[in-house]
């Protein structure tokens, strides 16, 4: 992943470092209040269907075959759009993907950030 596209946890502190702060969770975070969140954007659009994130569960056991159904998803049209307007955001500034999920590293931001990573090399 580059610098210009990282992840965090929406309840953790905003840093000078963050760019474009995105919410990427389908749900908005438990406890959290909107004013509180310090966000650019919630782009739900762009988070795994409502089954995918019922069958992952964040079981980290199931996260490979998650990352391979969540990619597919991305390629779908109805996640097209949003997907293209984090590119956008990316190319322009800094991006933080934003999660509640507790394991970062095994959640549909870091999947998200390793697939626009992939497009912004890729030049699309």
């Amino acid at each position: 992943m580059t610098a210009r596209i990282t992840c965090r946890r929406v309840y953790e502190e905003t840093s000078p470092q963050d760019g474009k702060r995105v919410l990427v969770d389908r749900v908005w975070p438990r406890g959290m209040r909107k004013e509180d969140a310090h966000l650019d954007e919630w782009l739900r659009d762009v988070a795994p269907s409502s089954e995918l994130r019922r069958w992952y569960g964040h079981e980290p056991s199931r996260f490979a075959e998650f990352r391979r159904r969540y990619r597919a998803e991305l390629r779908d049209a109805g996640h097209r759009e949003a997907a293209r307007h984090l590119l956008d955001l990316a190319a322009r500034d800094r991006l933080t993907l934003l999660t509640a999920t507790k394991d970062v590293d095994h959640s549909q931001a870091a999947v998200l950030a390793e697939w626009l990573t992939g497009h912004e090399h890729a030049g699309t």
